[in-house]
Parts: C-alpha cells; sequence; structure tokens
C-alpha cells in the first residue's frame, strides 16, 4: 500500500514542491491550503503526472475549527500518515518593534506557532495510534540568529525551533521521527508576502545572489524523509551559497 503524506500550505513554494516530489516517489497525498482553486489544479497536474491518490483540504491554519473539522472529518484510511510536512508559515512586515503592525504579529504567531501546533496536535496521535510516522518542520535560520526588523518572525521560527526539539523527546517512546529544516534565503512568494504584495521590493532581497529554490528544499525534505527506519536527522541548516548567516551575503 502506498505511504501517505500530509503536506500544510501546498498551495505555493516550498510546499507545492514538496506535493511534487512527494508524489514522485509514489505517495498518496492530503494537501492543505487556503486556496481551494490551487489545490484544485495542483490535484489535477499531479494525477496526471503520478496516478497517485489525493485529497485536498482548504483551509487556512490559524482556524482552530477549520483545521479540526477538515482533518477529522478525512476517511480513516487517509488518517494513516507516513509524513507530515508542516510547511505553512509566513513573514508579514520588516519594521521595528516600536513601528509594527499589531495585525502582523498577530498573523505570524497564529499561522507559524498556533496553527502548526492544530495540525500537529491532531496528526501526531495519529501517528501514535498508527505506531509510526514522520513530522518534518519548516523552521528558517531565523529562528536561530535574530536580525535588524525581525524580532515577531524570528521568534515564531525559533518557537518551532524549540518545539521541533520538544516533540523529538515527546513523540520518541512512539518511535515517531522528527525533524526540522531550517532554510535561509528561498526565492518563493515569501518576500512578497512579508512586504505586502510589494513585487519590486520583494525581488531586492535577492539582488545579485543566486537563492535557494522551492525545489532545493523540497529534495531536501525528501532526504530526511527517505533515511532508513533506524535513522532520525534532527534538524538540518540550509543556505545559499553566497549566504553565511541570517546577516552575511556575497552579493554580485
Amino acid at each position: 500500500m502506498s505511504k501517505i503524506a500530509l503536506i500544510t500550505g501546498a498551495t505555493s513554494g516550498i510546499g507545492e514542491a514538496c506535493a511534487h516530489t512527494f508524489a514522485r516517489e509514489g505517495y498518496n497525498l492530503i494537501l492543505t491550503g487556503r486556496r481551494q482553486n490551487r489545490l484544485d489544479e495542483l490535484a489535477k497536474t499531479l494525477n496526471e503526472l503520478y496516478n497517485i491518490g489525493i485529497a485536498t483540504c482548504a483551509f487556512d491554519v490559524q482556524d482552530k475549527e477549520a483545521v479540526t473539522a477538515n482533518l477529522e472529518n478525512l476517511p480513516a484510511g487517509w488518517r494513516k500518515v507516513d509524513v507530515l510536512v508542516n510547511n505553512a508559515g509566513l513573514s508579514q512586515g520588516l519594521e521595528p518593534i516600536q513601528n509594527g503592525l499589531i495585525s502582523d504579529w498577530e498573523t505570524m504567531i497564529d499561522t507559524n506557532v498556533k496553527g502548526f501546533l492544530y495540525v500537529t496536535k491532531i496528526v501526531s496521535n495519529w501517528m501514535i495510534a498508527n505506531g509510526s510516522g514522520h513530522i518534518i518542520n519548516l523552521g528558517s535560520i531565523a529562528g536561530k540568529e535574530i536580525y535588524a526588523n525581525g524580532n515577531v518572525y524570528c521568534a515564531t521560527k525559533a518557537a518551532v525551533d524549540f518545539l521541533n526539539k520538544g516533540m523529538r523527546i515527546d513523540l520518541l517512546p512512539y518511535g515517531i521521527k522528527v525533524t526540522a529544516i531550517h532554510p535561509g534565503a528561498v526565492e518563493t512568494e515569501f518576500s512578497e508576502v512579508r512586504f505586502h504584495g510589494d513585487k519590486e521590493r520583494a525581488k531586492k532581497v535577492y539582488d545579485g545572489l543566486t537563492p535557494l529554490v522551492a525545489a532545493d528544499v523540497a529534495e531536501t525534505i525528501w532526504f530526511a524523509a527517505s533515511r532508513p527506519a533506524h535513522v532520525n536527522i534532527n534538524e538540518i541548516i540550509m543556505v545559499p551559497t553566497a549566504q553565511a548567516n541570517a546577516t552575511t551575503f556575497f552579493r554580485k
């Protein structure tokens, strides 16, 4: 029987790339995201390419009731999730703390921390009942080092880092693997969302360097997921060759 991967935030970027990668490897997929039309388009494409089983759930991870209703209403067979990719996340704003928008803070905390927990709570219990599983959490280099004006976003990704470590301990007796992937600069919709749709400002983030792309991160996630049963990758920090850490770049 084919394995099942549940991927949050699958409608674009790293989540969409993960959907292609796991489909290529023969996984059936549960794809979640806010945009049903994008989920439908992605499911159609993946079905045509790989002829796999796909379930889609349109919800915002910030909405606890929607998360619970959608996941708990999946047929029993879909609850045998082998891999959870906790990818849904975002950054909004890049301002010093005294100028930040509270609405931006709430969106980041509700998505990157609370939404992450809502999904993990449900799926980890499925994995315990199934006797195995692997939870892969999308962190960020921003959760390892603070940078100017990153304040709340960096704090949310630091929370993911520590939750990843805590989950590794909590789920150890159940044979469930837990991994965090912490990327540096990745060219996706991330910066456009951060700058509230300002495409020009978003584009400048990557000026003079070759950033990671979503497929780079998806392949790294697959590497972690495809290790033998006795091997757990606790975390991977990955950056472009032109990036040394959260604040140091070599731009041409």
